[in-house]
């Protein structure tokens, strides 16, 4: 991650933000008396919210879990060539 002071920050602004955006790499602006800030994109914000969540929720994780093991076992569901033409839009 990317490190600025709050005054290259402040003077360049439009161009970090730009980066940011672009990029999806956080920056991280530090100010001479106080805490440190990051700046992110709202795309990237909102897909690690959603990645928290789902890593906080021991129900979502237990499906993940089973699904790989039966995946991995080759035991899961198999669908049929038309199940998977309608799948893959064919």
């Amino acid at each position: 991650m990317d490190t600025v002071s709050v005054n290259q920050f402040r003077d360049n602004l439009k161009n970090y933000v730009d980066q940011v955006a672009s990029n999806h790499t956080p920056l991280k602006v530090t100010r001479r008396a106080g805490e440190a800030f990051v700046v992110v994109s709202a795309d990237d914000w909102e897909r690690d919210q959603e990645t928290l969540y789902v890593l906080q929720n021991s129900s979502l994780m237990k499906q993940i879990a089973d699904s790989l093991a039966t995946h991995n076992a080759r035991t899961g569901y198999t669908p049929t060539s038309e199940e998977m033409d309608e799948i893959t839009g064919l």
